[in-house]
């Protein structure tokens, strides 16, 4: 039996009409894009908005002021088939001439963490670089929420928790360090586009200017253990600045 005898189909009633089936329709919408993970291979030609930022750095060779620039540019994506656009930090760099022998190791950490934040994944990139360490001992600046010093491990641990700082100002940040809702960040970017262009953001607004935080000399990194004050030596020993609890007693 050839192959169209296995094929035929007996027909026993009149034939009164025929039609063709119409094929399934293709899903032809468009997927999502997350413009807050969206990955940028490169900045687009033509002005930013960037903000300045200048910090001063207290350590145990003194004091030392540090400025950094944080560019800004429009992530656009899609969400349900619709376009959605927000505002994410790309790019950070520091001047050059600020840091003299550490400039190279700066320098290169903020390209580094350039690249993280046109990859998507900045957030995890300030977060490690705020565990980096050196062997020049603690760096001191800005303040916790509850008023005391902060104390890091080096001076790029330090610029990183700056920089979400003003992240956090600039309302991409929460205050856990993570991104904001996408909600939110479509909402910021949609409000910062109904301003004037003379007239400040209002995810933006123009921090307090708080006095520097001055090391004591011979503070420690370390924390006391029953306020969790700032600890110093005195007497050849590690004693509480806050409440006076001394190690050797």
């Amino acid at each position: 039996m050839s192959d169209d005898d296995a094929k035929a189909v007996k027909i026993d009633a009149k034939i009164v009409g025929w039609s063709v089936a119409p094929a399934s329709p293709a899903n032809d919408a468009p997927s999502d894009v997350d413009p807050l993970t969206l990955r940028i291979d490169r900045r687009e030609e033509g002005s930013w908005e960037s903000t300045t930022t200048k910090i001063n750095l207290t350590s145990s060779t003194g004091s030392k002021t540090i400025y950094f620039v944080i560019g800004f540019g429009t992530v656009c994506g899609r969400r349900h088939g619709e376009r959605i656009c927000i505002e994410r930090p790309l790019e950070f760099f520091i001047p050059a001439g600020q840091t003299a022998a550490e400039h190279q190791w700066v320098s290169a950490t903020m390209r580094t963490l350039s690249l993280a934040a046109r990859g998507g994944f900045l957030v995890k990139a300030l977060a490690d670089l705020r565990k980096v360490s050196w062997d020049r001992g603690p760096v001191w600046y800005g303040r916790s929420r509850s008023g005391k010093g902060m104390v890091h491990d080096s001076e790029v641990a330090a610029i990183a928790w700056a920089i979400e700082q003003e992240l956090q100002r600039r309302g991409f940040l929460d205050e856990r360090g993570e991104a904001l809702p996408l909600d939110t960040l479509i909402a910021n970017y949609e409000r910062r586009q109904q301003l004037p262009a003379s007239a400040p953001s209002e995810a933006h607004p123009v921090a307090d200017v708080e006095a520097p935080f001055m090391a004591l000399p011979g503070m420690l990194a370390e924390r006391c253990p029953q306020c969790r004050g700032e600890m110093a030596m005195k007497d050849g020993c590690p004693t509480c600045l806050d409440c006076g609890w001394s190690k050797c007693g």
